[in-house]
């Protein structure tokens, strides 16, 4: 019997682990895919928005070559915290089902089964990308995420967003000898794009070195071409390859099937109490990007990383109070 089963091995997870087992209680992460798999799935070298002191998790100490920490540098930290706090880490195991109530939760994976009085969902929501739900989404050509830049050399690249993924992709892809076409639903580019990006990117459209198209949307992408919608009418373009940085959301089939209450709100939004985290099941509770719904920026390592001292107090007996969200120092790639 664990006191405590984390699901999803992210930064807050393991954090989670770690506040668990400092309180004495004996906690295990079970992960579906790789360690901090959401990272292993960022573009290779990128460099984060946040400082490394930022995403510590534990209070082990992020060490840096640069101002900023890596992809890289952070899956070696990440894997460097596990090692070093002794976390019992099971990766590649997918939780099915979780049965029981607080106290004995019965937890069956796809490499059996495991009993827990408490459960820390913390899933994240990388892995689920926001669909066009177009004609041809699912051809090879067209994925959702972005690593590096070498296999659209001399190809005719659509990249669809207007944030920052989607003009790091943009940029990235045009200085390493792709065709850039760039696809934006809204009359310009996002605000939130990040200062030092922005105005890089802005100008490469200016000369003409990256092609835009603002108030459009893509309406069907074929095997050589994609079939746009502007303002102007419809026009069906040449093209080898789709990048659509659409944004992500969390695994709400796998949130409902564990019998979470998700708010009827536009963000669809994960109920759970603001001081504890405990869910509408009691037993259960949420930490990192996972509480945010779909308003995927909310919560980064920055500030859900402290979601692991409210949880593992509650289950303590302990009364948190509630984290003052505004005050908390955090960013947000997207």
């Amino acid at each position: 019997m664990h006191d405590v089963i984390v699901i999803g091995a992210g930064p807050v997870g393991l954090a989670c682990a770690i506040e668990a087992d400092r309180a004495g209680l004996r906690a295990s992460v079970i992960e579906k895919e790789a360690l901090v798999n959401s990272l292993v799935g960022y573009p290779a070298k990128m460099e984060f928005f946040s400082t490394p002191e930022l995403i510590e998790i534990g209070g082990y100490p992020f060490p840096v070559q640069g101002y900023k920490p890596t992809r890289e540098e952070a899956i070696e930290y990440y894997r460097g915290v596990m090692e070093r706090a002794a976390i019992d880490v099971r990766l590649y195991e997918r939780v099915l089902t979780v049965s029981g109530e607080r106290g004995d939760f019965t937890v069956v994976t796809s490499r059996g089964e495991h009993r827990a009085r408490h459960v820390i969902v913390s899933t994240g929501f990388f892995d689920r990308p926001n669909l066009m739900n177009v004609p041809g989404e699912g051809l090879p050509k067209v994925t959702h995420y972005y690593r590096e830049p070498y296999q659209y050399v001399r190809q005719r690249v659509a990249v669809i967003g207007a944030r920052n993924s989607a003009a790091k992709a943009a940029l990235d892809c045009y200085r390493h000898g792709a065709e850039v076409t760039l696809i934006v639903r809204a009359s310009k580019l996002s605000d939130k794009i990040k200062y030092w990006i922005k105005p890089d990117l802005e100008n490469r459209i200016k000369e003409g070195s990256i092609r835009a198209h603002f108030n459009t949307v893509i309406e069907e992408i074929r095997e050589s071409s994609v079939v746009m919608r502007a303002p102007d009418g419809v026009r069906d373009v040449d093209n080898d390859w789709v990048i659509a940085m659409t944004g992500y959301h969390p695994d709400y089939e796998f949130l409902e099937a564990l019998g979470l209450r998700i708010a009827d709100d536009a963000y669809r939004t994960p109920v759970f109490d603001a001081a504890t985290f405990e869910t509408t099941r009691p037993g259960v509770y949420l930490a990192g990007t996972v509480c945010g719904g779909y308003r995927t920026g909310r919560w980064f390592i920055e500030n859900g990383r402290f979601h692991a001292n409210q949880i593992v107090k509650h289950i303590g007996g302990l009364a948190p109070e509630p984290i003052p969200f505004e005050a908390i120092h955090w960013k947000t790639e997207e």
